[in-house]
């Protein structure tokens, strides 16, 4: 495990100083973290909390730290002699990899002494922010992918190695059923997949030879780009030739790759010259810039397209280059040991923040198991049945729910600076996020004009909220 203390804005460093030198530094904070609905997203897949569960218990200051924050001459000697010995102590909460999340939920929420949960904030917001923004993009390409499957094949054009590896452990809670990375399949047991590149054609004399190479090397996961040159006079041709070949020596060839042109019409074209040459099982491939926007317009279009290999637009998420998330303050210690719920203030009521302690419940109906809504309440607070929901500024709307089944989404994750959290593996989550994602109707997951999904704030919360709104009036 890497020490990312360090990793980390600057004036994290010098608030903990001042909450150091003003001896507030041991009063219990919490915060909130959470990301803001924005016009490109309507829903994401929590992901990076496995990293950051690394990153919170390999947390402490290296004498080479220690060296450097003194060189800086920013920092008060007893406050450099605290960092010493720094550990983390405090609880955290979470929601699961995996799970569907909404703007304005805390996904993660940290309750701790203030200097450790100032420092904290960076990081956590670095690797959630990311992977739950791939996760989330992974998730709409899959959405929109229907039956066909969806790899990962974007580490060349990452935001540097780090974004391309957990990038790619993102994109496979988001859906995605493999991919091209070597290095992230081994590190998290992930299915690789990959074929060969314009080069390699280019580097015979002929496609002809090119193609009969390959199958020589692989006879039994042949998988031709025939695009090189004329996908439909030569590429496509020159494959069914090869294929043949391979079949007349008992192996059966697995498809072709489409990775220029008119991707629907070329793939249409193909399919017919592949089952007229009898290889109806032989699968076509694509990739070329291709997002959920693109694979909504190839099917409109009834494109053969059985597997997308997806690069740049997944793993830079292409449309929509940040999450948004951010870190709150929502409950401080005062001096005689009381909480003072706090929260922020905005002209926009969008980006008024939530006050106090708080959960995340998750209601889903008796009859099928599919999701209603979500409700954010205050930790402690009784939901009631039956249940009246109502929407967190317009109070005007609400649901009543004679009967439900309700879930808790927050889990802790360290208690007192312990991990108490079984960390499932890759997979399981992956399970789970399939599992979580198929109990939301399609309503709320289309493209183009989802359907809004409620998430609403308990009675107590909001009762909460308006008090510390009237009182600063």
């Amino acid at each position: 495990m890497r020490n990312l203390t360090l990793m980390t804005d600057l004036y994290q460093l010098t608030m903990m100083n001042g909450y150091f030198t003003s001896n507030t530094h041991k009063r219990i904070a919490v915060f909130d973290l959470f990301f803001r609905a924005q016009s490109q997203i309507n829903y994401a897949v929590m992901a990076g909390l496995a990293q950051a569960i690394e990153y919170i218990q390999n947390l402490k200051f290296t004498k080479d730290d220690i060296k450097y924050l003194k060189s800086l001459n920013l920092f008060d000697e007893n406050f450099i002699h605290y960092l010493k010995t720094f550990r983390f102590t405090g609880d955290i909460w979470a929601v699961e990899e995996g799970e569907v999340v909404f703007p304005s939920q805390p996904i993660l929420i940290v309750r701790a002494p203030i200097v450790e949960a100032q420092l904290i904030e960076t990081t956590l917001l670095n690797i959630i922010n990311h992977q739950t923004l791939i996760a989330s993009k992974a998730a709409r390409i899959v959405e929109a992918a229907g039956n066909a499957q969806v790899l990962e094949f974007g580490l060349r054009r990452a935001q540097g190695p780090d974004a391309g590896i957990y990038g790619t452990r993102a994109a496979m809670l988001g859906g995605c059923s493999g991919t091209s990375n070597v290095l992230s399949a081994k590190l998290f047991n992930i299915m690789v997949k990959g074929t060969h590149g314009h080069s390699w054609v280019m580097s015979f004399d002929t496609e002809l030879q090119a193609f009969r190479a390959f199958a020589d090397s692989y006879p039994d996961n042949c998988l031709l780009l025939v695009d090189t040159f004329d996908t439909l006079k030569s590429g496509i041709p020159n494959a069914i030739t090869v294929f043949n070949e391979l079949v007349a020596k008992g192996h059966r060839p697995l498809g072709i790759r489409l990775d220029s042109g008119d991707l629907a019409y070329l793939s249409k074209k193909a399919r017919a010259m592949l089952d007229e040459a009898g290889f109806k099982d032989a699968i076509i491939f694509a990739s070329n810039d291709i997002d959920e926007h693109l694979i909504e317009q190839l099917k409109m279009q009834e494109a053969k397209i059985d597997v997308y290999g997806v690069g740049t637009r997944l793993i830079t998420s292409h449309s929509m280059p940040s999450l948004g998330g951010v870190y709150k303050l929502s409950s401080i210690q005062k001096a005689d040991d009381s909480f003072k719920d706090v929260m922020k203030f905005s002209e926009n009521a969008d980006k008024m923040t939530n006050p106090g302690f708080k959960n995340l419940y998750r209601i889903y109906s008796t009859d099928n198991g599919m999701a209603l809504a979500d409700l954010i309440a205050l930790q402690g607070e009784d939901i009631p049945k039956p249940l009246t929901l109502t929407h967190p500024i317009e109070r005007y709307k609400t649901t009543h729910l004679a009967d439900y089944q309700i879930r808790a989404l927050l889990k802790p994750i360290f208690l007192k600076g312990k991990l108490v959290y079984n960390v499932p593996s890759l997979e399981e989550s992956i399970a789970f996020s399939a599992q979580e994602r198929s109990r939301f109707w399609e309503e709320y997951k289309r493209l183009s004009r989802p359907h809004i999904y409620k998430v609403n704030l308990s009675d107590g919360l909001y009762a909460l909220k308006q008090s510390i709104i009237e009182a600063k009036k």
